[in-house]
């Protein structure tokens, strides 16, 4: 692996960690009673996470020209897209370890938020203020009973879940196609580079008008003692565990995905 490809996998860690942690902003405002606050916070890091795809393309475009013009395998270049798609997959592994840690200091950048009423401040707060030596102070591993009770009733259906699976897997592998469409026919590759949006489409309007509503619902019902916080607690890990099964899925969607972009490129 090159520092190019290190650079990539990188960026797409960091996006794929802060869309995991975000679920951790629920819970803390549940624990803070702070609900509007913390779904602002919540939705500041989605858009961050869920439009920071974007900017993944330059890098990655770069790579593909460099590969077309020094006539590299596509198979070879198919090998670069699977490391990037294992680090979106290892970024939510990690990020569901972190996500009581973070928890905790969200709780924090909460109560932060509702004083100053500005993210700026809420950033240099969490830089230079004491905000990354918290993180120390309140690291904390997930409890083996938010695992073993997910028999349990969770208030996530199937349905919901497999949503939250497809959504994820799109989401994921929507630059990636578009770019790698463009591996396999290089004659539309300019074209094929601007149709992610086939594929990041479907997958923001699931998370936009199924997921993202019905947890904000189950936010409000643990707030007014419908249900337990145990139970949104178990709904977060299957939430996190479809979001990791729906990276993993990315893998077997990329080729397909890239062989449908090369088709509407070629038929526009």
């Amino acid at each position: 692996m090159d520092k190019q490809l290190l650079l990539i996998c990188a960026l797409t860690f960091i996006i794929h960690i802060i869309g995991t942690l975000a679920y951790s902003v629920r819970i803390a405002g549940i624990r803070t009673r702070r609900i509007a606050v913390s779904l602002a916070l919540f939705s500041i890091l989605m858009l961050l996470s869920r439009t920071s795809n974007s900017f993944l393309g330059p890098f990655l475009a770069k790579r593909v020209e460099t590969g077309i013009d020094q006539h590299v395998a596509a198979s070879t270049l198919l090998v670069d897209f699977r490391w990037l798609l294992f680090s979106s997959s290892l970024a939510t592994i990690l990020g569901a370890i972190l996500i009581p840690t973070f928890q905790r200091a969200f709780c924090r950048a909460v109560e932060h938020f509702q004083v100053h009423r500005s993210v700026p401040k809420l950033l240099l707060h969490a830089v230079f203020k004491g905000g990354l030596s918290y993180l120390k102070t309140s690291a904390s591993l997930p409890k083996p009973a938010n695992v073993t009770g997910l028999r349990e009733k969770s208030g996530v259906s199937i349905s919901m879940t497999a949503m939250n699976i497809i959504a994820t897997a799109l989401w994921t592998v929507g630059v990636f196609a578009a770019l790698y469409a463009g591996v396999l026919d290089p004659s539309v590759r300019v074209t094929s580079s601007t149709l992610s949006s086939i594929i990041n489409g479907g997958a923001t309007i699931i998370m936009a008008v199924f997921i993202d509503p019905h947890m904000s619902g189950m936010t409000d019902d643990v707030i007014e003692g419908k249900i337990e916080e145990s139970q949104f607690r178990r709904a977060v890990v299957w939430l996190v565990g479809s979001r990791l099964a729906g990276t993993l899925i990315a893998q077997f969607l990329l080729v397909p995905s890239a062989v449908v972009i090369v088709g509407v490129a070629k038929n526009i």
